[in-house]
C-alpha cells in the first residue's frame, strides 16, 4: 500500500505554465525522472539532501493555483522549496524586449519562469552525459543508466515505473563498461567520477551569486562553460546563464532575431542590450519554436572517443 503524499498548495504570483517550465528536465520521451499527464500535471523523481522523492506538480493557470504532491524521505526538503521549483522566485525587473520577436515569446509563455530546484547533480550528470552528442544518444544513455543503476521513485509514481537517479555514491559505484554500454565515453564517465567526488561542495554554490556558482562549477575538469550553464538553467535559478558552446542555440537565435546565424562572439554581442536576462531571451524563443531551417543531415551518434568537457 502506497503511503500518503506531503501536500502544499499556494497562489503564485503570476500564472503558472507547468510544461513550459519542466520540459527543461525532462531527458526525452522515456525518461524515467519525468512525467507529464493529460491533466496537465508533472510528476519528477530526484535525490534530494534529505534522500529521494517524488513529486507531483498540479496548476490551475488562469488562478495561479498550484498543488504539490510529494513522497518518500525528500519529500519535506522540497515542498519547502516548491515555489522555487516553478519560478515564483524568479525577478523580471530590468527585462525589456528589445526585439518583437522576444516580445512575442514573452506574450504567448506569461507563465513560464527559470526554475530553481537545487539540486546541482540532479543537473550537473546529464549535462555531461550531452556534452558534444546528439541529443537522441545523450537521452538514451542517461535514460539506460537511471534504469540500471538507479532506485524505484516513493509512492505511486515507483509503481508506475519512475525511477529516481543514483545519489554520488550510486553513480560513482557505475563501472566503466556500464557507462560505455550506455554510450557515454571514457572522458564524459570520468566527468561525472570527479564531480561526484565534490559533489558536497559543489551542492554549496547555491548559496553563491550566479556568476560566481558557474565559476565554481567550471573548476572541475570537464565541466565548461556550456555544462555550468546546463546547471546554472535548473537549480540555480540563473536568468542570464546563456548556452556558449552550443552547436545550435547561437545559430537559432541569430536567424531569429536578424534572419542570419551567428557565432558565439556574435549571440555575446546581440544579447548584450538584455544582460541580466540572456538565458531568459535563450529560452523564450525556444519556448516559442524558433530556431533556423536545417538542410543538412542530422550529426550522427558518435563512438567511443574522448572529448573535452565544455
Amino acid at each position: 500500500m502506497s503511503q500518503s503524499p506531503a501536500e502544499r498548495s499556494w497562489r503564485s504570483p503570476q500564472p503558472v505554465q507547468l510544461a513550459a517550465i519542466f520540459g527543461l528536465f525532462r531527458r526525452g520521451p522515456g525518461d524515467p525522472t519525468y512525467r507529464g499527464d493529460p491533466d496537465g500535471s508533472v510528476t519528477r523523481a530526484v535525490r534530494t539532501p534529505a534522500g529521494p522523492a517524488s513529486v507531483r506538480f498540479t496548476a490551475r493557470p488562469k488562478d495561479a493555483e498550484v498543488s504539490v504532491a510529494a513522497w518518500g524521505s525528500g519529500a519535506d526538503w522540497v515542498l519547502e522549496r516548491a515555489h522555487e521549483w516553478i519560478g515564483d522566485t524568479d525577478e523580471w525587473e530590468g527585462f525589456r524586449a528589445h526585439h518583437p520577436q522576444v516580445a512575442m515569446a514573452a506574450r504567448r509563455f506569461p507563465g513560464w519562469r527559470v526554475p530553481r530546484t537545487g539540486l546541482v547533480l540532479d543537473a550537473l550528470v546529464p549535462a555531461i552525459i550531452e556534452q558534444k552528442v546528439t541529443g537522441q544518444e545523450a537521452f538514451a544513455g542517461y535514460c539506460a543508466l537511471v534504469r540500471r543503476y538507479g532506485a524505484v521513485a516513493p509512492g505511486p509514481p515507483g509503481e508506475a515505473g519512475m525511477r529516481v537517479p543514483p545519489d554520488a555514491d550510486g553513480w560513482r559505484l557505475v563501472p566503466s563498461w556500464g557507462f560505455l554500454t550506455a554510450s557515454v565515453d571514457y572522458a564524459r564517465a570520468d566527468t561525472i567520477q570527479r564531480v561526484c567526488r565534490v559533489a558536497g561542495s559543489l551542492a554549496k554554490v547555491t548559496a553563491l551569486p550566479a556568476r560566481e556558482a558557474r565559476g565554481r562549477l567550471q573548476t572541475v575538469p570537464g565541466v565548461g562553460v556550456w555544462t555550468a550553464a546546463e546547471v546554472a538553467h535548473r537549480a540555480l535559478g540563473d536568468s542570464d546563464a546563456v548556452s556558449f558552446g552550443d552547436y545550435h542555440v547561437a545559430k537559432n537565435i541569430g536567424w531569429a532575431l536578424t534572419g542570419a546565424e551567428v557565432d558565439d562572439d556574435g549571440l555575446a554581442e546581440l544579447l548584450e542590450p538584455y544582460a541580466g536576462h540572456r538565458y531568459r531571451v535563450q529560452r523564450l524563443l525556444e519556448l516559442a519554436g524558433h530556431q533556423r531551417p536545417r538542410h543538412g543531415a542530422r550529426m550522427a551518434p558518435r563512438t567511443h572517443l574522448p572529448r573535452a568537457g565544455r
